[in-house]
């Protein structure tokens, strides 16, 4: 399902250090239908993998993830 190939894509995109990428693939999970607590289990998960650059991408998820719910909320 697409929700489930965006939860990986930002997965991925935290361990590559794409921060466009994560701004995208947190806006699109969101849209596919993925909770706050399934996000935020991704970038736990992209952190045990990617280990500390991983973690200074990850803020970059979790800023985007407020940002978005923020923007949904207000909608």
């Amino acid at each position: 399902p697409t929700k489930m190939k965006e939860l990986v894509a930002l997965a991925i995109a935290i361990v590559m250090r794409c921060e466009n990428c994560i701004a995208f693939h947190v806006h699109d999970a969101l849209r596919a239908g993925a909770t706050r607590p399934e996000i935020l289990e991704v970038i736990g998960v992209a952190i045990m993998m990617g280990g500390g650059p991983a973690a200074m991408y990850a803020c970059e998820a979790y800023e985007a993830l407020q940002q978005f719910e923020k923007a949904l909320a207000a909608a």
